[in-house]
């Protein structure tokens, strides 16, 4: 079975743009180290939760859209091989250099982990 990393940003409505260039960008180093697929998702239908919910979890503000993203991974050990390239290849890679390709979020709010699936299936 395959392996997620699932993340929860909140984006400034403003840089949808800059944060599409910058996602394609760094996606695109994870696909060369063997990401199945990527998806990043674009809030539009994030509701009010009465305890807790996607914009509490991340302290989104009023000026600021919910962004739900997830890589799949042939495996975990293709996804650790990879997070262990990424400190060495930010430095030559522009892609995922915090330099050449700032994150256009706050990163501090990102809420990101490593899921295996239980339940898997496809039309």
């Amino acid at each position: 079975m395959s392996y997620i990393d699932g993340f929860i940003l909140a984006v400034p409505t403003a840089n949808k743009q800059t944060f599409t260039e910058h996602a394609d960008r760094a996606n695109r180093f994870f696909m060369d180290q063997g990401a199945l697929r990527v998806r990043e998702c674009w809030g539009d239908d994030v509701r009010d939760g009465k305890q807790t919910d996607f914009r509490k979890a991340v302290q989104a503000r009023d000026d600021e859209t919910v962004v739900f993203s997830w890589v799949e991974w042939p495996d975990k050990a293709t996804r650790d091989a990879c997070g262990a390239k990424m400190e060495e290849a930010s430095k030559s890679d522009e892609r995922i250099n915090p330099e050449k390709n700032p994150m256009p979020f706050d990163g501090m709010r990102m809420i990101y982990g490593g899921f295996s699936p239980v339940v898997e299936l496809d039309a």
